[in-house]
Parts: structure tokens; sequence; C-alpha cells
């Protein structure tokens, strides 16, 4: 009798980012549904909401619980060092155990946001490296990726994706990037992100409420330095336009996409002090395109919280912090309505904002129509993935 599948999913997933975690929601679909057999665990950065949110055994990804805190003593530095140490034999004992090894979505190849080369990074090369040693199948699947110019982190990139046994991007641009950074892609494929494949909610909600998907963004990984000023003048910026809608009476709904984005949303409901300006509370993927099915038309920054809006064909202005956020929105027909976070334009958002509406039966269509088109080419994707990892479907 042929012995079940052993499948590992991995990444910082259950960590707080909703797109991650949509991204595991769409691959865990597929495997119980083409791969019902299969014995799921994971290696995630949270472990214990996997494991309660979507019954899968977890183990943490990190030794040190702390690895993701600033070092602040000789202790916590020591614990550092150490935990790459444990780490590599601790990934290596999981992996072995696996037949394959699916990294769902995520931008785990770029570096658009702040990063060190010993986080994540590393994580991903010590599991591509002991995959490619234990010959266990690992799948970087509709990953982001950017051209990076930091050598530690390069490095580790490039030979993670060149390990890899399976590789596909969510857009050009990641394989573009790759390519340029030494990886051969010449068998990999572009499929738009797994997001697309999950359930789109019914819409339904106020007449003329307007979503804000708003971000705690300091800038990119080349602005350090900077990144106070970046912050103040996104923030301060985003509650001048939910000001300038409540003056015209229009309800707002706050979105995040990330826990650490709460601390925006809390700024302006206290700085706007309208019952208009209400937060949303989800806590999924899957939460946050039903309350965002529920509204007229979005401003969003987090390259997910674009994505929820556009998948539920809600007209869109995307203020965005890298590349893929200007791909996403002109691969769905959007591409006029993009600004960039780091020096966000209110004038122009305005602007914008007031075309999209205008506009909104128009873009609404179009987005039903490149949402069609994206479900279709996942199930592309997903066929193609049981025939790499598994000799087929079920």
């Amino acid at each position: 009798m042929k012995r079940a599948p052993r499948v590992g999913v991995f990444g910082l997933l259950g960590s707080g980012n909703l797109g991650n975690d949509g991204s595991l929601e769409a691959v865990l679909g597929y495997l119980r549904a083409e791969h019902p057999d299969a014995v799921l665990t994971g290696l995630v950065g949270g472990p214990d909401v996997v494991r309660e949110r979507y019954g899968v055994d977890t183990t943490p990804l990190h030794w040190n619980q702390a690895e993701y805190e600033t070092a602040s003593g000789l202790r916590s530095i020591v614990l550092k060092g150490l935990g790459k140490l444990v780490d590599i034999g601790r990934t290596a004992a999981w992996v072995r155990k696996q037949d394959v090894v699916i990294v769902p979505g995520m931008g785990v190849l770029e570096a658009t946001l702040p990063l060190r080369p010993w986080g994540f990074p590393y994580s991903l090369f010590l599991l591509s490296a002991t995959g490619r040693l234990f010959g266990t199948k690992v799948a970087l699947v509709s990953v982001g990726a950017n051209e990076i110019s930091a050598r530690a982190t390069r490095t580790l990139v490039r030979w993670s994706g060149r390990l890899a046994a399976y590789r596909s991007y969510r857009d050009d641009i990641s394989r573009d990037a790759m390519r340029a950074m030494g990886v051969d892609t010449r068998h990999d494929e572009v499929y738009p992100d797994l997001a697309f494949s999950l359930p789109t909610p019914d819409a339904g909600g106020a007449p003329g409420t307007v979503g804000i998907g708003v971000m705690a963004y300091y800038g990119g990984n080349d602005d350090r330095a900077d990144g106070d000023r970046i912050y103040r003048h996104y923030v301060d910026t985003m509650n001048r336009f939910v000001a300038w809608l409540v003056d015209q009476g229009r309800p707002v709904r706050l979105f995040i996409g990330d826990r650490i984005d709460r601390q925006v949303v809390d700024e302006i409901i206290e700085k706007t002090a309208s019952p208009l300006v209400t937060a949303a509370s989800a806590e999924t993927l899957d939460g946050l395109m039903h309350e965002m099915a529920a509204v007229d038309s979005v401003v969003a920054t987090r390259y997910h919280n674009v994505l929820c809006a556009l998948k539920v064909a809600k007209p869109t202005v995307a203020i965005g912090y890298a590349p893929k956020n200007d791909v996403l929105m002109t691969e769905m027909g959007l591409g006029a309505f993009t600004q960039r976070a780091k020096d966000v334009d209110f004038d122009r958002l305005v602007e914008q904002f007031t075309d999209l509406e205008n506009r909104s039966a128009e873009l609404h269509q179009t987005l039903l129509e490149r949402n069609q088109m994206n479900a279709q080419r996942l199930k592309d994707q997903f066929a193609a993935l049981s025939a790499a990892l598994f000799g087929g479907g079920r």
C-alpha cells in the first residue's frame, strides 16, 4: 500500500501578517482537495495560531523565541547567535521527515521592507539547503522577489532559489529579479498571487463607505536612517485624507494587513474623533475580504490589502511601497491609480480618488473579468504543482 505523502508548509505564517496566512489558506485548500491523504505539518513563525486556526501540526520556526526582537544586551546577543546554530539541526530534522515542503506565496525572495540577512533569508536558505541534502522537494509557490543589493542577503536569496526543486512567481518582475541575481529561471512560470484562488465573498454594506488600508510604513531596506520622517509623512497624509472624506460625510472603514499597523489606525481614530471612522477587526485574509466587500471603494498600502480589494472587485487606489504594487494594479487594469507611499501626495490622491469613483462601474467590470482569468491560471498552477511534486493529481 502506498504511503501517504508527508507535506510541510514553511514560513512566517501565523505571525500576524494576513497576506502570508491567506497564501497558506490557499495552499491548504489545494492540498486538502487534491491530496486529501497528505500528512500536513508546518515549520512556522506562529505555531499556535496555525495549529489552532488551520488544524496543522506545527513546530516553531526558530529555537530562539525572541528571534525578531532587537538584541538589547549580551545575553540576547548570545542567544541569537546560539539560535542560528541550533536552527540548523532543527530545520534539518524537520525537513528530513517531509517528502515535500511548500513555501506558500509571500515575498520570501524580496527585501522591499527592512530586512537583515540573518533573519528570514537565513531560515529560507537552511530550508532549501537541507531539502537538497535529504532529497526533500522544496517548492517556492507564487512567491515575490526583487533584485537585492545587499551582498549577504542577495547571496542567501540566490542560493535559496537555486536549491529549490520548484519555483513559480507572482509576477514577471519577480522572475526577472531572480534571473538577474543568477538563478536559472528558464523553466519557472509566473502565476497570479495565491490569494486569488480563495473564495470571493458576496458584496453588501453601507453605501458610500470608503475603505482605507493603512500601514506602519518606515521606508525600505535602504531607508533606515530616514524611517521616522517617512513614517510621519505617510501617516500625516493618510490622516488628512481621512479628514477630507469625513468632511464630505463619507463613512470610513480602516483596515490593516499586519498587527503592527494597528498603531496607525489608533492615531487616525484619535485625530479624526468622528463616529464616521471605524476600524475593522479581521484576523484572516478571508475576514478582510468580507470586510472589504462591504465598502464602495478602497485606498490601500499593503500589497495584500490592495489585492483583497481587487479580488472583491472594488475600485482601488494603491499607495504602494514597491514595484509589485504597481505591477498588480496594472495587471488588474488600474495602473493609473497608484502612488508611492514614501512620498504620497495629498492633492494627487484626492484627484485620483475622485476619478476612480467617477469610473467606478467601468472599473468594477474590468476587475470581475481579470479575477476570472486569475482563478483559471491558479487552477493551472495547482495542476502543475501536483505533477511536479506528487506525480499527478488525486
